[in-house]
């Protein structure tokens, strides 16, 4: 009896206080919105793109977002050969701490592969270079993943 109560108050505690228990590749494959992303996270490896200690907010592509690039630049990014290019690409998404709304401020946020993100808030409206926010907050164990509407390729790739 006593376990079941603790387990109760531990679940009941992570519930309260909003924890996620999926990493960020999995809670983004929740969103059901995402799966070219997490393809591409995964064919980079997971070690290779989250860099550096987390927590992380992650500003991910969606589906649409991908389905808009010419198919031979998706196709030629996701060759084995063309790995760093991805990885790249992706880290251009990552920022290092796990930013919610209300925390993100307009601004120039240093991103995983040395480049910077514009960030501005407006309202509430957030925008990430020239991408919309079309989800944000989905938390994660290991920070917050935004569901974006543009795939961002860093300065000069």
């Amino acid at each position: 009896m006593k376990k079941t109560t603790l387990l109760c108050a531990t679940l009941l505690a992570l519930t309260l206080t909003g924890r996620a228990e999926d990493d960020i590749i999995a809670a983004g494959g929740k969103t059901g919105e995402m799966n070219t992303c997490i393809a591409a996270l995964n064919l980079a490896g997971k070690a290779a793109v989250f860099k550096g200690k987390g927590p992380f907010t992650v500003f991910a592509p969606n589906d649409a977002a991908f389905a808009k690039l010419p198919k031979a630049t998706l196709d030629n990014l996701m060759r084995p050969e063309n790995k760093g290019k991805l990885v790249s690409l992706l880290t251009y998404h990552i920022i290092n701490g796990a930013k919610t709304t209300n925390q993100l401020t307009t601004m120039k946020a240093p991103t995983l592969n040395g480049a910077t993100l514009d960030i501005n808030v407006t309202n509430g409206d957030v925008m990430v270079n020239d991408a919309h926010v079309i989800k944000a907050d989905v938390k994660a164990s290991d920070g917050v993943v935004y569901v974006i509407d543009k795939v961002l390729f860093p300065p000069g790739q």
